[in-house]
């Protein structure tokens, strides 16, 4: 009895994985990704705030995309913790190379908060000039309309926070290919299928445009220093406080240096972690949409014919929906040898589900950091002295 009951909710859960599959798909499919609007005659100035550490060989083109925007007026503000920082020399080269846009190098006060990121940023916001803020990761390269696409949307009043959707752009090995299924396949998808339940309450951090009276009137890039996920925070802030956060269809691409499966697993669990303590029962729950996990759970109990045919045909559609939602994305079809990560992907990731709650450390930027409830960090390495300290 115990058996047949198992079987029927692990049967059960295999048809919901499969039709959760395709909602997250159709919610994609019906995305404008990419496309272009109008421009606007209206072009607010834009201050750029970019906070940097250490360079790799695509720092200088991700950099150079936002000294090339084809926008009126704009500032970039650039912020380091030690201007010794080999970022600096090219950030100075760039500098160099387009004196007509006016741009900062600046060295930050780090003391906002752990989040070293954020805590440059919330240096550079005094100094911005004007109204609207885009503020955009170290890695992301930007197409040359970004601003002339996003930034004019904030004229509507109604709107806090302007976002986009960010794509991997160079998976040089095997690890990144499957990084990058997760990013051009898998994220984008299940934001817009979490669209479709309501207004977004979060944003994503690779490239945000905000007015600068929304920003003060959360409390400023300083509040967030102390969390981990800060652009869901930065997003849940905006949103509280009336606003909408809305979803541009422009992409911009990440482009990282070369990593290999561990350093790749390292940024996958410390995605995990962070989803799990920013939205804890949409991530529990999450399980339940892992469209390979199921249908095998569900063979494994029954290996007859007919399951083998169903689980054979889910698989099928998996793929088919991973391979096109890929080529949305990216706008090529370099992927489509790797279409079989997609369920090897599906099965790393119950492992990534499960280890986001059996721990609480985050390996990010060459430090150990403990996310407590709520997001916030706390250095392990600065616990560590203040308990020897005390000792």
């Amino acid at each position: 009895m115990v058996f047949e009951a198992t079987e029927a909710l692990v049967e059960a859960a295999a048809f919901l994985s499969a039709a959760l599959n395709l909602w997250q798909w159709c919610s994609a499919a019906r995305f404008p990704i990419h496309q272009r609007t109008p421009v606007s005659p209206m072009l607010p100035p834009v201050s750029l705030l970019k906070p940097l550490k250490g360079c790799d060989s695509e720092t200088k083109s991700c950099l150079e995309s936002w000294f090339t925007q084809d926008y009126p007026e704009f500032e970039l503000l650039f912020g380091v913790a030690d201007l010794d920082d080999p970022v600096c020399a090219i950030v100075q080269e760039l500098q160099r190379k387009y004196p007509r846009v006016p741009c900062r190098l600046v060295g930050c006060d780090m003391s906002a908060g752990p989040n070293r990121k954020v805590a440059k940023l919330a240096a550079l916001e005094p100094l911005a000039r004007h109204r609207v803020l885009v503020v955009s990761d170290a890695d992301v390269s930007a197409p040359p309309d970004f601003l002339k696409q996003v930034a004019p949307r904030l004229l509507d009043e109604k709107i806090g926070l302007v976002n986009c959707f960010y794509s991997l752009a160079n998976p040089a090995n095997l690890a990144m290919r499957w990084e990058a299924l997760t990013v051009d396949a898998d994220f984008w998808s299940h934001v817009l299928q979490a669209q479709t339940l309501g207004p977004l309450e979060f944003a994503l951090g690779a490239a945000m445009a905000m007015r600068r009276d929304e920003l003060c009137r959360i409390g400023g890039f300083a509040k967030l220093a102390g969390f981990l996920a800060d652009d869901y925070q930065l997003g849940s802030l905006i949103a509280g406080a009336g606003c909408k956060i809305e979803l541009s269809p422009i992409v911009v691409e990440c482009r990282d240096a070369p990593m290999d499966f561990v350093q790749v697993w390292r940024h996958q669990t410390r995605w995990a972690r962070t989803i799990r303590v920013c939205e804890p029962v949409p991530f529990f729950l999450s399980i339940l949409s892992n469209a390979t996990l199921w249908p095998l759970a569900w063979l494994a109990f029954n290996p007859s014919l007919g399951a083998l045919l169903c689980v054979s045909a889910m698989a099928a559609v998996r793929v088919l929906t991973s391979c096109h939602l890929q080529t949305r994305m990216t706008r090529n079809r370099n992927h489509w040898p790797y279409a079989w990560l997609a369920p090897v992907k599906d099965i790393l990731h119950l492992f990534l589900w499960a280890l986001a709650f059996v721990g609480s450390d985050v390996s990010w930027r060459g430090q150990t950091f403990r996310v407590t409830r709520g997001g916030k960090l706390v250095n392990r390495a600065a616990t560590a002295w203040q308990e020897a300290s005390v000792s």
